[in-house]
């Protein structure tokens, strides 16, 4: 894996991956104290919760769940001095779909966890990272709505 970091000017650098796909980051800077996009460690919060959303859609997929919809809402807590890592992260995860069991749910979040998100095994070597769920349910959702 690859990826080139480019500065941009004042806190703003341009990132490429390896597979070309490019994104703007930064930090707040100047009398503005405007950001011009997600700081680096906002990304790593991000990347995490990405492959664990990842995984978990293709763990429910895999066991022909009718998963519709998984959103990873992710809260972080730092350490107070540098390098300020993360200490803490809280994963809450919204799941929807039809006929979902709540046990299959809470399976696929254990397996990203403790088997297949390679970003959850090394941020969980400084922070310590809960999980928790809900499952909504889409038939019943739309079912309200007529």
């Amino acid at each position: 894996m690859k990826a080139r970091i480019k500065w941009v000017e004042d806190r703003t650098f341009v990132g490429e991956s390896g597979s070309g796909h490019k994104i703007v980051l930064g930090t707040a800077f100047g009398p503005e104290g405007r950001s011009p996009g997600p700081s680096p460690m906002e990304l790593v919060l991000i990347g995490l919760g990405g492959c664990s959303g990842y995984d978990v859609v293709h763990i429910l997929e895999k066991g022909r769940q009718a998963v519709e919809d998984v959103a990873v809402e992710l809260e972080a807590e730092r350490a107070q001095q540098d390098p300020k890592v993360f200490t803490r992260i809280h994963m809450h995860f919204v799941v929807k779909g039809r006929g979902l069991a709540a046990e299959k749910v809470e399976r696929a979040i254990a397996l990203s966890a403790e088997k297949y998100c390679s970003a959850s095994a090394m941020i969980a070597k400084s922070a310590t990272i809960t999980h928790d769920f809900e499952v909504v349910d889409a038939t019943a959702t739309e079912a309200g709505t007529h």
